[in-house]
């Protein structure tokens, strides 16, 4: 069976390794980064099956991060499900879905139904 390998793109080092725990639990190979160029350095190295991005980063934010991964034609297709503490308005969450996010997970997450929507988005075939 493939390994799937998933990006977990957060500035916050307890969520970071909460979902580091739970997603290698269950047999996912699991990558980090606390910042956008820290996550744009690691697709380089390896295109991640899932990304789990927050959308509360320093620096560059989430929205920027996603809108620059469906510019590149390596990364306009990776499904990624955004996971975050923000304001959850019609705005946000329309600029969300047209960023070809997979779902929007408000935190503190329910960890069964995160490891199920990942579980279901990895294995669609």
């Amino acid at each position: 069976m493939r390994q799937f390998s998933i990006l977990v793109v957060d500035d916050s080092t307890t969520n970071v390794v909460l979902l580091e725990a739970i997603l290698a639990e269950k047999g996912y190979l699991i990558d980090t980064a606390f910042t956008v160029k820290e996550a744009f350095m690691r697709i380089e190295k390896q295109l991640p099956d899932l990304i789990l991005l927050d959308l509360l980063i320093p620096k560059v934010s989430g929205f920027d991060f996603l809108e620059q991964l469906r510019k590149d034609e390596r990364t306009n297709k990776t499904p990624v499900i955004v996971i975050s503490a923000l304001n959850t308005d019609d705005d946000n969450l329309n600029r969300i879905k047209s960023l070809g996010t997979i779902e929007f997970l408000r935190k503190p997450i329910d960890i069964q139904y995160l490891v199920t929507l990942v579980e279901r988005v990895l294995n669609h075939d």
